[in-house]
């Protein structure tokens, strides 16, 4: 107890703690975590304009340019890569530890690539959704399907997979690019920042993210149901969606088997305990 007293009166009252650099960094650290959410909200949104517009019999330009291609391709991979260090605890391809100075060169370089290319895809994405004026309705049932089934979907367990995934996404991407721009050196991540983090992804979810990321797999059995095409991007989104949810249910069975794991050795270290004789019994 007295240890975190005194790193809340560190993180507080130090100078360092709320000097500019410091501030400038936590802020541009949530923004730029922020991308990986609002990925998935610009394509869920690009998902229900397609339908509406393929219902239509229209084919804006927006909806066929590669950003948004490369976007749901850059997603469904960086939600993989989770899934994979979710279920293992390592990943090969993106070493959060980095061993030597060459390999920490090229996954700061690997990392700053993918970092610009989700900038300016999101920025196209959304420019262009707002060019074309077509946006997604926030009633679910406006696509003919009732709230039960997405209730049994386990709107939860996506937002536990979105929240691990935003924090791989953050701590795999944006910190080493963010830690060498402000301070030009890696830094440990602290709990005020994935407070921040986990407070303005909360406020997201609430504000907008909880009412059309179900679009995503929504819009794959409305055109089955209606003998629609399917293109690549419905595919994905379906797969986004599932893969997510996967990545939740897989944290909450760790933590699961991490407290039952907890509680087991402490039951033996009790038991322990209790079948070592004393010191009296050795006296005569």
């Amino acid at each position: 107890m007295d240890h975190w007293l005194h790193k809340t009166k560190e993180l507080f009252f130090s100078s360092s703690a709320s000097s500019p650099r410091e501030v400038f960094y936590l802020f541009t650290l949530t923004l730029l975590t922020l991308l990986l959410p609002l990925s998935f909200l610009l394509l869920s949104n690009l998902s229900a304009a397609q339908f509406y517009l393929q219902r239509s019999n229209l084919f804006p330009c927006f909806l066929s340019l590669a950003p948004c291609n490369i976007l749901y391709i850059l997603v469904f991979l960086l939600t993989l890569a989770s899934l994979i260090h979710c279920l293992t605890g390592k990943l090969t391809v993106f070493n959060v530890s980095p061993s030597s100075t060459s390999s920490s060169t090229s996954r700061l370089c690997t990392a700053w690539i993918i970092l610009c290319t989700f900038q300016v895809c999101v920025g196209l994405g959304t420019e262009g959704s707002i060019v074309a004026g077509v946006y997604s309705d926030d009633s679910i049932s406006s696509f003919g399907v009732e709230k039960k089934s997405l209730l049994r979907r386990g709107v939860l367990g996506f937002l536990l997979g979105l929240h691990e995934t935003t924090r791989f996404w953050s701590k795999v991407v944006v910190r080493p690019v963010v830690d060498d721009t402000v301070f030009g050196v890696a830094r440990e991540e602290r709990w005020v920042e994935r407070l921040a983090v986990a407070a303005s992804l909360g406020t997201l979810w609430w504000w907008r993210l909880r009412g059309d990321v179900e679009i995503l797999v929504v819009i794959a059995e409305v055109k089955k149901q209606r003998l629609m095409d399917l293109g690549m991007g419905d595919f994905f989104g379906w797969w986004l969606y599932y893969l997510t949810f996967t990545i939740g249910m897989a944290r909450v069975v760790k933590s699961f088997l991490w407290m039952c794991r907890i509680c087991t050795s402490r039951r033996r270290a009790t038991r322990i305990s209790m079948v070592e004789p004393s010191d009296n019994d050795y006296k005569v």
